[in-house]
């Protein structure tokens, strides 16, 4: 884990040259992970996914306000990188990862690193105040939605109501 300012700002900028090379990289409860740059087919995905969410109809407080591919430290000092987070009003801009806690994360599985996401990522992610994880596998339509409370595996597409009062198809 990273707690002093310079030893995230220096291993922010390892992660972020770590791109020159093809390769998304993550630290997770002090363990690095990574993964391939994502595919087309992911990408298409998570844009999906991105247009579909907002507000419920009956919900008030919270918008629905997204950041794709951005880095976040979370409370554990582990420093992700969800496909998509989404968070109540738009963050100040800044160039360094982004220091709230999203209300929900979205994550679409790459081949060979289906354990990131769904072994690692969502109790990661849970445990540091994430209401809801949805976990999408484009090849197989298969959606899983993780909440404190347990998890639920749907055949996709499905309309999700997230905790925080918002509502996406996956």
């Amino acid at each position: 884990m990273i707690t002093e300012q310079t030893g995230i700002q220096d291993l922010f900028e390892r992660l972020v040259a770590a791109e020159d090379v093809g390769v998304k990289l993550e630290l997770g409860q002090g363990t690095p992970t990574w993964e391939f740059l994502p595919s087309p087919m992911h990408q298409m995905k998570v844009r999906d996914i991105d247009r579909s969410i907002r507000q419920a109809p009956d919900a008030s407080g919270c918008g629905c306000y997204t950041l794709a591919d951005t880095y976040v430290l979370l409370p554990d000092g582990s420093l992700k990188r969800p496909d998509l987070m989404i968070l109540c009003e738009r963050p100040a801009p800044e160039r360094h990862a982004l220091r709230l806690v999203p209300k929900a994360v979205v994550e679409v599985l790459s081949p060979g690193f289906e354990a990131k996401d769904l072994d690692v990522g969502a109790p990661l992610y849970l445990s540091n105040g994430v209401l809801d994880v949805v976990v999408a596998d484009p090849e197989t339509g298969i959606v899983h939605h993780f909440r404190r409370g347990g998890s639920v595996k749907h055949a996709g597409p499905v309309e999700i109501r997230l905790e925080f009062g918002g509502v996406l198809t996956a």
